[in-house]
């Protein structure tokens, strides 16, 4: 066969997406709803079993299955609950079968002084057992905003933990020695791993730093790569590739502006701190942050999608090799502002709704 002939024959059998140089839309799926009455659900993970356990910022957790929600879960540690803090993320161990482990992410303290807090446990009879206080970030701060929270393991069972800037603190984030505005990273049990960047004068764990409100982690198990998402102020949203080490710039470089309209910073740029794969400006207000990799969409496979709150959207970055070549809107005839996206078992997409009634969705291929 010619050569002509052979790329003649390549266009013909290609996807229209890859003659034109444009990804199609994602189409051909439904939106199911799987339970509702959630009190501003934060996180949702899916066990073995295929219930799934939703956490609600208000302090409960709450097992699903075959839509019905169950009374609150008891043994959950009693929350700091005001502004943005409360029960937040929740992840299963990697090798949950073998351990049961599960971690939550909440606020702990008082008005005056509060902080984040990792735990695990395991679930028992309609309650946590075992527990354990794996983590609190240092200093304490007294304003009940930003904490991160979100959680991620590594191929290596490590786990990394967004804990945010405190908003009145933002300055620490550029403070080695505070937790607040990083990504910390801690072994399993807690511990701090030996092989964790050596970052002078670091608080342990600290793994990066020059965040802002870090509210999506996403660890993609084929490129081994850590990517996350982080809320600006008025503009400078981002989504970053995580290195170990890596100063992301917060509050020395942003592409956003206080939200009184005045400059944060004159910089955009500054030697030694790392720019953003995607800037967000005006603002979206990414809430969390996956990875696709699953078996239903084939089409968003490796694909970056992140919940978002002000647009009231999933908004899809699609990669090419590790920059982001393109991007489009999801989900937006649901016009509600989403806190959690997580991938099914069976490669369906959950959604959490940020309402005081919230609901729990689940995306499937249209015909399912």
């Amino acid at each position: 066969m010619s050569a002509l002939k052979f790329l003649l024959l390549l266009v013909l059998l290609l996807p229209n997406f890859a003659v034109t140089g444009k990804t199609e839309v994602f189409s051909n799926y439904r939106i199911q709803t799987i339970a509702t009455g959630l009190h501003y659900p934060w996180a949702v993970v899916e066990l073995p079993d295929g219930s799934v356990l939703v956490t609600e910022k208000s302090g409960q957790l709450r097992r699903i299955l075959d839509g019905e929600v169950s009374p609150p879960i008891q043994g959950v540690p009693e929350v700091y609950y005001k502004g943005q803090g409360g029960l937040m993320d929740i992840v299963l161990h990697p090798q949950y079968n073998a351990t049961g482990w599960i971690y939550l992410t909440y606020a702990h303290g008082t008005d005056a002084a509060n902080h984040l807090r990792l735990m695990r446990a395991r679930l028992g009879d309609g309650r946590l057992v075992d527990q354990q206080v794996l983590f609190s970030a240092e200093p304490d701060k007294a304003t009940p905003v930003h904490y991160g929270a979100r959680l991620a393991f590594m191929d290596d069972n490590t786990l990394v933990l967004s804990s945010g800037d405190g908003f009145d603190y933002r300055e620490q984030a550029q403070n080695p020695a505070s937790h607040l505005g990083k990504l910390i990273r801690l072994s399993d049990d807690g511990s701090i791993p030996a092989d964790n960047p050596e970052i002078e004068g670091a608080a342990e764990g600290v793994y990066s730093l020059g965040h802002r409100n870090a509210q999506g982690l996403a660890w993609d198990p084929f490129k081994k790569l850590l990517f996350a998402n982080e809320h600006g102020p008025a503009g400078g949203d981002e989504i970053n590739l995580i290195r170990a080490g890596g100063n992301y710039g917060w509050p020395v470089i942003t592409y956003g502006k206080d939200y009184s309209g005045a400059n944060i910073s004159p910089f955009t740029e500054y030697p030694g701190m790392l720019q953003p794969l995607v800037d967000w400006t005006p603002s979206i207000a990414p809430s969390a942050l996956v990875v696709y990799r699953g078996s239903m969409f084939a089409e968003l496979d490796g694909d970056l999608l992140s919940a978002t709150l002000k647009s009231k959207e999933v908004r899809r970055a699609i990669l090419d090799g590790i920059q982001v070549s393109e991007q489009q809107s999801l989900f937006t005839e649901l016009d509600v502002r989403l806190r959690d996206i997580a991938v099914a078992t069976d490669g369906g997409i959950y959604l959490l709704t940020d309402e005081e009634s919230g609901k729990l969705l689940k995306v499937v291929r249209a015909g399912n």
